[in-house]
């Protein structure tokens, strides 16, 4: 029997991104004391959720060889619709139905964008983000909407004193997308498309309607990332969304998802948004500037994409 031969790239494909958090939280707890500490532990917890929330949406997305670049933006225009509502009519059911029903709209423009104009998913979505961007501003006249005490158990409540109520939607998301991806003809048809989007064509399967699904599916939920932010800031923020896109992306790309389609999943969703938590944290208890955190994260997408590229010409 012929001996397999040692793969780097195959063993990081395997285990790698467990012994890279592994790693991060080691070199973390040496480097501030304050790290392992609970408190701080649960808010890292509470900093990654509405990244991994909306990063699911991402997942199926660049699965499908597309990506939206409107998702933070929509999370908090979502947000603001959300709080409205709930200052509005008093209900919190229908905030979360007003949040997600913006966010599937939003998103839903985009698909249409994408699958009858045939523009490309970055531009379609850049587009959106600006309109949403300026419909939250002339309605709210940049000014937060305050009176959503209503929702502060989602944004502050824990379950057994211990674990954040808004990590139960994260898992919840979570597993939602998991089971679509892995148990579903829909999931079979995002991976399908992603890696040969002309023969899954040829094979009957609807591309555009599906593209338009997946749109909607990640608006629904920034919709949900939306209603979380509102309870974390306790007020409708109307520039509260920006910039969680490209956490999600970072987030995607790093925990191994392929950014030319066809190759992800949920674990990749955690892992990366755990990775991207622990280095937020970190780097803000040094007080690293902002400006540099930027830096590293654009340096750690710039690297995850090289990995994946060196990594599937390797499997060919």
């Amino acid at each position: 029997m012929k001996k397999q031969k040692f793969s780097f790239y195959s063993f990081y494909n395997k285990y790698g991104i467990f012994f890279i958090i592994i790693l991060l939280f080691i070199v973390c707890a040496l480097i501030n004391d304050n790290f392992t500490k609970t408190s701080n532990l649960m808010n890292v917890l509470k900093q990654i959720t509405v990244v991994a929330i909306i990063a699911c949406g991402e997942t199926m997305l660049i699965c499908a060889g597309m990506i939206d670049l409107s998702a933070g933006q929509l999370a908090g225009t979502a947000g603001c619709c959300a709080a409205a509502v709930l200052v509005a009519t008093g209900s919190v059911t229908l905030a979360f139905v007003a949040a997600i029903a913006c966010g599937v709209v939003f998103s839903y423009a985009s698909g249409i964008l994408v699958t009858t104009f045939e523009l490309p998913p970055f531009i379609a979505t850049l587009a959106i983000s600006n309109i949403a961007e300026g419909v939250t501003y002339l309605y709210t006249g940049a000014s937060a909407i305050t009176g959503v005490e209503k929702i502060r158990w989602l944004g502050q409540g824990r379950i057994f004193g211990v674990i954040p109520v808004m990590v139960l939607f994260m898992v919840g998301a979570i597993i939602l997308i998991h089971i679509i991806l892995r148990y579903t003809n829909f999931g079979l048809a995002i991976y399908s498309i992603g890696g040969n989007e002309n023969a899954t064509r040829a094979a009957g399967i609807n591309v555009n309607r599906n593209k338009r699904l997946i749109f909607m599916l990640s608006g629904a939920l920034c919709g949900l990332a939306g209603v979380i932010l509102t309870a974390r800031m306790m007020s409708g923020q109307p520039n509260v969304g920006a910039g969680y896109e490209f956490d999600a992306i970072t987030a995607t790309i790093v925990g191994g998802t392929s950014f030319t389609g066809g190759v992800g999943g949920t674990m990749c969703v955690l892992a990366g948004s755990i990775i991207i938590g622990l280095l937020n944290n970190i780097l803000n208890l040094m007080n690293v500037s902002s400006y540099w955190q930027l830096i590293v994260k654009g340096v750690l997408i710039a690297l995850a994409v090289i990995l994946d590229i060196k990594t599937k010409k390797l499997r060919k």
